[in-house]
């Protein structure tokens, strides 16, 4: 898997720029766009921060795409993203329905 092609995916499923994801990841603009331009491998520290604004961890990252977990692994990315209000919220609906 190239985790540069990786990041851009995920970056273009979110339609952000790349100067969105720098923002969203809290990185200088130039570091996202030296990824990109120089294909380097991101540091630990710079893939965390990236992983973070898309609202996965570095396993997630780096699990390979399994049809029957992609479906999972959306939900659980979502879940992530919301407030602690809204997570509450949304257990309460699973525990209804299950």
């Amino acid at each position: 898997m190239d985790v540069i092609e990786k990041i851009d995916r995920l970056r273009k499923e979110r339609g952000w720029s790349v100067n969105g994801l720098a923002m969203e990841s809290m990185l200088t603009q130039s570091t996202v766009n030296n990824l990109f331009s120089r294909k380097n491998e991101p540091k630990l520290s710079t893939l965390r921060a990236i992983c973070d604004a898309f609202h996965i961890t570095l396993a997630e990252f780096f699990q390979e795409n399994d049809p029957d977990n992609e479906y999972e692994n959306e939900i659980l990315r979502r879940v992530r993203a919301l407030s602690d209000e809204q997570k509450e919220a949304v257990l309460t609906i699973l525990r209804s329905i299950g």
